[in-house]
């Protein structure tokens, strides 16, 4: 098995992932939070989706599906279109208001297909290329594209955990 089958299976796990804690989810939860200053589902899935785009577009050399193809602009959300959540505050979270399941489902589904397409030009020696000099030592293109598996299975899992305990909390006569 080659590098790139692996990491386009994990990334195939990330899309599968999304598609399980957004599908038939009721829209009213996209923005309920647990408590006031935890993250929604609704930032958590626009958050992991908008990093994967942002890191592998970057060193894939393209632009960003975000902008490219219109999602910033179907979003409406009032940061700048290179906003990817880090570093974002509660208040910020609260101000990503997105209601439409439909919307996260196809931005993460456009980015996954432009993702897993330069995952299939990678060859093995691909994944030593130094892509970040900022760190020591400097990341390579492997190092990224791990880190961004990791980060993004961490968020899904916590958008499945918040809507698992939200649908609880709901009445009966809602789910």
């Amino acid at each position: 098995m080659q590098s790139r089958d692996l990491l386009l299976t994990a990334y195939d796990n990330i899309e599968e992932a999304v598609r399980g804690a957004l599908d038939g989810i009721d829209p009213a939860l996209l923005t309920e939070r647990i408590d006031p200053e935890a993250n929604t589902i609704a930032w958590l899935v626009w958050h992991l989706t908008r990093v994967q785009d942002d890191h592998v577009s970057e060193v894939a050399g393209t632009e960003q599906a975000y902008t490219e193809n219109g999602w910033a602009d179907r979003f409406g959300l009032p940061f700048e279109s290179r906003a990817h959540g880090y570093g974002f505050s509660t208040e910020d979270v609260g101000r990503t208001e997105i209601t439409d399941p439909q919307l996260l489902l196809d931005y993460h589904a456009d980015v996954h297909r432009r993702t897993a397409a330069f995952l299939r030009t990678l060859e093995p020696a691909d994944l030593d290329r130094v892509v970040d000099r900022r760190w020591d030592p400097p990341v390579t293109l492997g190092v990224r594209l791990v880190s961004v598996i990791g980060d993004d299975l961490q968020h899904v899992g916590q958008a499945a955990f918040l809507r698992g305990s939200l649908e609880r909390r709901q009445p009966a006569t809602r789910r």
